[in-house]
């Protein structure tokens, strides 16, 4: 255990959103929605303008509509989300050779490895002042985006001080002051602390850390189990030992579609777990790694959602195997009501693999004559994007439908721009994207 705070957390306060809105001047301080804009989607980030109105991420669209309906519902442009984490990475590896990333908006640094000119001790004073100085660099680097940050002698407090004074703070917890700082804390603070974890510890009477703390480590086995149970009792106590790690082991690699018509065809539903499963392999093979565990996800007409998996004896990253594989599982399954969501994923990773595992030579899996899938793009031209037009230059996708498109002409660097429409078939609009987009995705953790 440190004996000083020397861990912090950068968490970029509502990511997604606050992208949008630095780019699109006329939804500065106003409710935007970013994820999924059609009925079945799902809200990725909500700005906080919005979060007034109770839209949280996780929840669907049609709800967040509902509280919120004059919010600006957006797509995603996860070229402008990549770019500005990767400014922020590298902001941050040039403050720490140890730098652990948790997505692309959030990471743990080791301020231990910190050159000594800039951080010369580790005193609350020292690392208060540096932290600061460092929030102000995040927001010279990307344009304005505000991060959160947490310091202290874990992973674990560092996260939890993180959170306490959002968006756009600062708290170092001295160290000593841990588990005063944790008691009061709901149970759900604590990592792995879910819905049913909660319930359960609920029914014994344990509501918060203080709780679990007076709670002796063989009622807590009984609770949740033995892993799970030594882990709560350990961090109910501030005990954690995880270091930094520079490169973080991804846990799965996966791929997923959401369909706006519910599937039925059996043969089509096996044709889209291939391509996943291509998918799949891909990112396995980019990365160096291979897995023994494939599952399917499947999420049935009325919402159920479903899982089959199988473990092979040795790892594989072949397009071939995992394909075959995922169709198997799809066998075990009654998708005769229709299927909304399906997905392939890969999990049991290695940096190495059997080589012919099942005497095959061929990776790829025979094609396959399909009929055409859902799409899961409801208009060529969703809102939000980034489009150009030959006269008017640079703006993004108010809204569209019945053959017309709608933009907003305005940029990052232009005050609010003008409204203007368009048939979806003019020639001088078009989409846009950088010429050099960093478009390099760690691999899912």
């Amino acid at each position: 255990m440190r004996n000083t705070a020397s861990v912090l957390h950068l968490d970029l306060d509502a990511f997604f959103a606050s992208v949008e809105q630095r780019d699109k001047p006329s939804l500065r301080g106003k409710p935007v929605v970013v994820g999924g804009t059609g009925g079945r989607g799902v809200v990725a980030t909500a700005s906080y303008e919005a979060r007034v109105f109770g839209v949280r991420s996780a929840m669907s669209t049609r709800e967040a509509r509902s509280r919120c309906g004059h919010a600006a519902f957006l797509s995603g442009r996860f070229h402008a989300y990549r770019e500005a984490s990767h400014q922020v990475m590298t902001l941050l590896r040039s403050v720490s050779p140890l730098v652990e990333p948790l997505s692309l908006d959030e990471a743990f640094v080791d301020l231990a490895q910190a050159d000594p000119a800039e951080l010369p001790d580790l005193g609350v004073a020292s690392v208060t002042t540096y932290a600061e100085r460092l929030r102000e660099r995040v927001a010279e680097v990307t344009g304005g985006l505000t991060a959160s940050v947490g310091i202290g002698t874990s992973k674990f407090i560092a996260k939890v001080a993180s959170e306490l004074d959002k968006p756009d703070g600062l708290t170092v917890v001295p160290p000593g002051t841990e588990r005063d700082l944790l008691r009061p804390m709901s149970a759900t603070v604590i990592p792995g602390v879910g819905p049913a974890t909660a319930e359960r510890l609920r029914r014994a009477g344990i509501l918060t850390v203080a709780d679990i703390e007076a709670t002796g480590l063989d009622d807590l086995v009984g609770l949740v189990g033995k892993a799970h149970g030594a882990g709560l009792h350990s961090l109910a106590r501030a005990r954690d030992d995880r270091p930094v790690v520079a490169e973080r082991e991804a846990k799965s690699v996966s791929s997923e579609g959401t369909y706006e018509t519910d599937l039925t065809d059996r043969r089509l539903m096996e044709g889209l777990l291939t391509r996943q499963a291509g998918e799949v392999a891909t990112r396995l093979r980019k990365h160096g790694l291979a897995g023994r565990t494939v599952t399917i996800k499947v999420r049935l007409h009325d919402f159920t959602t479903l899982s089959r998996s199988t473990t092979l004896p040795e790892p594989t990253d072949s397009t071939a195997v995992v394909a075959r594989l995922a169709r198997r599982l799809l066998t075990d399954l009654d998708t005769s009501g229709g299927v909304r969501l399906l997905g392939v994923g890969v999990s049991g990773l290695a940096d190495w693999i059997q080589d012919d595992l099942f005497g095959e030579t061929e990776d790829e899996p025979e094609p396959l004559d399909l009929p055409e899938a859902p799409s899961t793009r409801r208009v060529v031209y969703a809102p939000g994007l980034d489009v150009v037009h030959d006269e008017m230059g640079r703006g993004w996708v108010w809204g569209s439908g019945r053959g017309v498109v709608t933009v907003r002409f305005e940029t990052a660097e232009t005050p609010p721009g003008p409204v203007r429409s368009f048939a979806v078939d003019d020639a001088a609009l078009r989409l846009w994207l950088p010429d050099n987009p960093v478009t390099e995705e760690p691999v899912a953790p």
